[in-house]
């Protein structure tokens, strides 16, 4: 008999009725009573349970069954009931039960509410939680509607390399990628080691999107990155996963459209595969998230200048704990209010050059860079980008006002002399996303193994 899946059961349970049904997955909670017993199957196929009843006057090995602990992985054969008038719609009357893998007593986790810490410290079983369970398909329902979005519109998918000599942001925060032994070697000598240069991991792919986007005109480049900071906030990571788009024949309003147009297509995608899990989220996790999410599909983004975003913050009746100034940054606390006041995504466009990247196109104003940040309501910042300087002058001499050493930059200058163009991209966490459209506030709960300072646990 071929096994059924629980998601087909839940999709065909009427078709199904009294037909005898093989499937296998792993216990969550076994009730035995006296002469009977519920068992809560999870195959992974969806987020629901299924639960299976057995019964001694059926089943020789009724005892046994009874033994089963939480985490074991099963076989069962039953025959599917309908139960109408019953929070589940469909039950299955097992005729056997087969243990497959046992689970041992000290099993961490129980059928009972953990707290978050304690699951990052089993990560490698938290996914077998409800909670965990729907934050990672979540995860991969998000993951392919972001290609799903790109693919759909000829976007190429770029393979940016993990390894490289170039720090897009400038940030000087990398890790160092070497078979020398650091440790034994007074002077570094880069020529004897595997690249012959200092390498690093990559903090982003944009560099390398540009070059592809000049010849395919828009591309996506979407895998791992990484940050030698040493923080330990609720949304920084030392290993994360970037989503960055580069649009050719492209200004600033053309890259906040493409942005706009991605985070909708998301949130629509994920209401429409996901409803058990978004439901879920904004019952335990955060109230309202449904209605938050919606809002945001049925509105349009607002533009402001970084200018008047510091002059809004500036007027405001709050004490700020940081206080707003013209020139610099926003802090968060800054970027919830914005979202608050104007009652939705916002970008705020045209920032100051001397706290943006040397990349980023200069205005006419000589002060300020074409770049934008998408601030959303409850989380701040959503992703960043800008038009790229795709004039060579202006390009070398920011690079000089960042005092950057530019010998490894030499092939992207090149693409401003040869058959260069206006072109503009942004870039945006995955995780940065995943914990909007699920209400978790702290990052490595989104990671499926985090890796943090002093964490590379597993």
């Amino acid at each position: 008999m071929k096994a059924k899946t629980v998601k087909e059961l839940y999709l065909d349970s009427k078709e199904l009725d009294q037909k005898q049904i093989y499937l296998a997955g792993w216990v969550r909670n076994n009730r035995a009573q006296k002469a009977f017993g519920f068992i809560d199957l999870n195959d992974g196929t969806c987020f629901e349970t299924l639960q299976v009843v057995y019964e001694s006057e059926t089943l020789e090995n009724f005892k046994d069954i009874q033994k089963i602990r939480a985490g074991s992985s099963i076989e069962i054969t039953g025959v599917l009931v309908l139960t109408p008038n019953t929070k589940q719609p469909f039950e299955i009357k097992a005729t056997s039960v087969t243990l497959i893998g046992d689970s041992l007593e000290d099993y961490p986790i129980q059928p009972k509410r953990h707290t978050r810490e304690f699951l990052r410290d089993n990560a490698h079983l938290r996914m077998r939680t409800n909670l965990f369970n729907a934050v990672f398909r979540v995860r991969s329902v998000v993951s392919h509607a972001i290609h799903k979005f790109f693919q759909d519109q000829d976007f190429v998918y770029v393979h940016a390399p993990i390894i490289t000599t170039s720090d897009a942001e400038g940030a000087g925060e990398m890790f160092q990628v070497t078979t020398l032994d650091i440790e034994k070697t007074k002077e570094i000598d880069y020529l004897k080691d595997f690249f012959t240069k200092k390498a690093n991991l990559s903090v982003s792919g944009q560099l390398q999107a540009e070059a592809y986007a000049l010849a395919f005109k828009n591309v996506y480049t979407f895998g791992p990155t990484f940050r030698a900071e040493n923080s330990n906030t609720k949304i920084h990571a030392s290993e994360f996963w970037m989503i960055e788009p580069e649009i050719s024949f492209a200004d600033l309003n053309d890259d906040m459209k493409l942005a706009e147009d991605m985070i909708k297509y998301i949130i629509a995608d994920l209401f429409k595969r996901c409803p058990s899990e978004m439901d879920f989220f904004d019952k335990f996790v955060e109230k309202g998230l449904k209605q938050k999410l919606q809002k945001v599909l049925n509105s349009s983004f607002k533009t402001i200048t970084h200018k008047e975003a510091i002059d809004t913050l500036q007027k405001a009746n709050e004490e700020f704990e940081n206080k707003p100034k013209q020139g610099e940054d926003l802090a968060t606390e800054h970027e919830k209010y914005l979202t608050k006041y104007f009652d939705g995504p916002v970008f705020v466009i045209d920032w100051p050059k001397n706290i943006k990247a040397f990349y980023m196109r200069l205005n006419d104003d000589l002060e300020t860079v074409a770049a934008m940040d998408l601030l959303v309501p409850k989380a701040g910042e959503l992703l960043g980008g800008s038009q790229r300087e795709e004039r060579l002058d202006m390009l070398e001499k920011r690079i000089k006002e960042f005092s950057i050493d530019d010998k490894d930059l030499w092939w992207y200058k090149d693409l401003r002399k040869y058959g260069g163009c206006k072109h503009a991209g942004f870039g945006m966490g995955l995780e940065r996303m995943v914990m909007y459209v699920t209400g978790i506030d702290n990052i490595r709960d989104v990671l499926p193994f985090p890796r943090t300072p002093r964490n590379c646990e597993f």
